[in-house]
């Protein structure tokens, strides 16, 4: 595949007073940014990318009919995401030879790029692990453009990974993008779009209403009300991306973690869970008692506003973790 490669001139055009403050608590920038369809950077109003910017050069197979420029909130939140859709890519010093792609959350709406993004990528960093953070298009009812996005992040992934010393690329997602992680676990359609291993933090899996209301599934599917006339494909769509009945014997391992008192969300860890266990897959699940839901790799430090219901676990969950994908290496 050629890739065209280029130094972009970036002009932040600040659309909305929040952007101005939109400043992560961590100086830590990607060693690249990458394009997956655009040729231009212009319009950006994201301040975390690289000084070096290039184009992948991807055809985009669906446009997800969003209009207009990104929006920023100063918690990361990007909102908007449409032909600027990229990846951040981040090296590590000295490497394992393992690479996570990491898909944050956000309910197909916006996507958590400091909390289930940025902080996640320096706590990698730090185990000598790549990263590459997705910033995928939104759906907006079009509903194979996510995962398309990720495909074509681990195929450039795969295309570098000699130059950058990586053998190992898992993928990793928070909530929503916990779900979009689960859908690259099961729907890969090569070795080269297959996730080495899938972890799942918080994730949404099932869009069953019977187990679970889902705010995600009206972004990625569409709202119930434009179904009407044609529940066979609406239910067929549910059944489809409804994760725990996607497992099968070549699901890549996988790590879960949750909290009890994520009520809404628990059980979709649990019924994957049991998947996974009845296809043989190697898996691994946490769930503490207390922590909510968004909780990530941040804390108060670095959301100063926030209540971290999770530091009292965050210590064990960093240490399973770790220990987990050092596992992948022997697998």
């Amino acid at each position: 595949m050629k890739y065209i490669k280029f130094i972009a001139i970036v002009l932040c055009f600040v659309t909305v007073a929040d952007n101005i403050n939109a400043q992560p608590q961590i100086k830590l920038r990607p060693n690249e940014t990458i394009l997956l369809y655009a040729d231009s950077f212009e319009g950006n109003v994201d301040p975390v990318f690289a000084k070096e910017v290039k184009s992948a050069g991807f055809g985009m197979k669906e446009d997800n009919g969003l209009t207009g420029p990104e929006r920023i909130r100063s918690n990361g939140a990007l909102n908007n995401v449409s032909n600027l859709a990229r990846v951040d890519i981040y090296l590590p010093k000295k490497g394992t030879g393992q690479m996570v792609v990491i898909c944050p959350g956000g309910g197909y709406k916006g996507l958590t790029t400091y909390n289930g993004g940025l902080y996640t990528a320096e706590w990698l960093l730090s185990k000598g692990i790549a990263v590459a953070i997705a910033k995928y298009r939104m759906p907006n009812g079009h509903w194979t453009v996510p995962l398309e996005d990720i495909h074509n992040v681990l195929r450039y992934c795969r295309s570098r990974a000699q130059e950058w010393g990586i053998d190992q690329i898992g993928v990793m997602g928070f909530s929503a993008g916990g779900h979009l992680a689960a859908c690259a676990s099961n729907f890969y359609v090569d070795q080269v779009t297959r996730p080495d291993f899938c972890i799942l933090i918080y994730p949404v899996i099932t869009y069953d209403y019977n187990l679970y209301r889902s705010g995600s599934r009206p972004s990625l599917l569409g709202k119930d009300e434009k179904w009407e006339g044609n529940m066979q494909k609406f239910n067929e769509l549910v059944e489809y991306y409804s994760m725990e009945k996607q497992v099968h014997a070549n699901t890549p391992p996988t790590f879960l973690a949750h909290c009890t008192d994520d009520k809404t969300l628990v059980v979709n860890s649990l019924l994957y869970y049991n998947k996974l266990f009845e296809n043989n897959v190697y898996a691994e699940l946490h769930v503490w008692p207390e922590g909510g839901h968004a909780w990530g790799f941040s804390n108060a430090k670095l959301e100063r506003y926030r209540n971290d219901k999770f530091a009292y676990a965050r210590k064990e969950f960093c240490a399973s973790l770790d220990r987990w994908i050092k596992k992948m290496r022997t697998l």
